[in-house]
Formats: structure tokens, C-alpha cells, sequence
């Protein structure tokens, strides 16, 4: 009767332990950043850049996180298209797809662009990886026709089904001096911040449809 009783008590003992083990090991979600330099953070410090403040932000929300840093400054859609292999090498459980304003800068064909993106979605969702795309529009520079078939290519994509769309990345902070670098295009730290506050809710309706916390 000891015996039994002493195994008994191991077997609840080790029961007990069990799922406070398996969150000890869980690995973080890994959340992809595909993007140009807006998502890299050129001209400031890696502390200040879209990525380490975001990241923060949700680690501040209590989401164990680790980003996949896969923005390039001076990307355009055709660039991530062609590295979105080496970016997922490590995997991915979520993705930011954050591109297009260098296609816009350039004046490349609206046509391009969404067939870049189109095939950046394609294989990120044939991989069952939930996606948040964030929108760009083209300088105003190059026309009212350019403007509306380029701004076409994402509130296109952006009504995919299951998508997460973000429709401006620079919401609240394209055109306000205080907010940005001296080239007028790139956020400063406070711009970035403002960005962050503002994506935050659907970076973590991302994370949600991973199925952790």
C-alpha cells in the first residue's frame, strides 16, 4: 500500500508538471517582415526602426514574439517576390507584407506590382501562413491615371479572402514634418511609433489566427 501510494504521488507530481514544461520550451511565433526600407528602418538606429518597435509593443502585450527580418531598403515588389524562398527558410507562423512604394517611386507598371504581390500571397497562403498586407500610394507626381490603377492593385488584393488589410502604411504620419526624416519619406522614431500604435491591433488579430497567444 506505501508503494502505491508513493507512485501515486509521482504520477501526480509529474501530471502537474507537465504543462508548465511545455510552455517553458514553446518557441516564439515567428513573424516575417517583408518589406523595403519603411519595414527596415533606414536612417535611424535599429532600437528606433519598424521592426525592434514593434516587436517591443507586443512583447509589452505579452506575446512572445520573434521577428524574421525580411525588408530590404530600396526593395521593390519584384525583389521580395524573388527572396521570399530565402526569407521563409527558417519558417514563418505569420507575414507582414509591406511593399509596393518603391514600385510607385519608379513608375513601374501597376500590372507588375500586383502580379508580384499576387504570387507573394499565393505562396505564403500555400503554406497555410496568415498574412497582414499593408497598402502604399504612388507619389502624386506621376498622375491622377497612375494614381488610381496603382492604389487599385492593393484594395484589390486587400479584399482577398482571410487577408488582413492594411490600407496605407504611413496613415497619420506621410506629409507631417515632425514625423519624419529631411528626405520627407522615410518616419522618424516618433513617426514609427506612430505607425506601430496604429498597426498593433491587426498585427495581433494576425498572431491570433496562428493559434497562439
Amino acid at each position: 500500500m506505501k508503494r502505491l501510494s508513493r507512485r501515486r504521488v509521482l504520477l501526480a507530481l509529474a501530471a502537474a508538471a507537465l504543462p508548465v514544461g511545455r510552455s517553458a520550451l514553446a518557441a516564439p511565433v515567428r513573424l516575417l517582415v517583408l518589406g523595403d526600407s519603411l519595414a527596415a528602418g533606414y536612417g535611424l538606429a535599429r532600437a528606433d526602426g519598424f521592426q525592434d518597435q514593434l516587436l517591443g509593443a507586443l512583447r509589452a502585450k505579452g506575446r512572445d514574439v520573434a521577428i524574421v527580418d525580411g525588408a530590404v531598403s530600396g526593395d521593390t515588389t519584384a525583389g521580395g517576390k524573388a527572396r521570399l524562398e530565402w526569407a521563409l527558410a527558417d519558417g514563418a507562423d505569420a507575414a507582414i507584407v509591406e511593399l509596393g512604394g518603391n514600385d510607385g517611386l519608379r513608375g513601374l507598371d501597376p500590372r507588375d506590382t500586383e502580379a508580384n504581390l499576387a504570387s507573394i500571397l499565393d505562396r505564403l497562403a500555400a503554406r497555410r501562413i496568415p498574412v497582414l498586407l499593408s497598402g502604399m500610394y504612388a507619389p502624386p507626381n506621376l498622375g491622377p491615371d497612375y494614381q488610381a490603377a496603382f492604389r487599385g492593385v492593393f484594395d484589390r488584393l486587400g479584399g482577398r479572402p482571410g487577408l488582413i488589410y492594411d490600407p496605407f502604411f504611413l496613415e497619420g504620419v506621410a506629409g507631417q514634418p515632425a514625423l519624419n526624416q529631411p528626405d520627407r519619406i522615410h518616419p522618424n522614431p516618433d513617426g514609427v511609433k506612430r505607425i506601430v500604435a496604429r498597426i498593433l491591433p491587426l498585427v495581433e488579430q494576425l498572431l491570433d489566427r496562428t493559434g497562439t497567444k
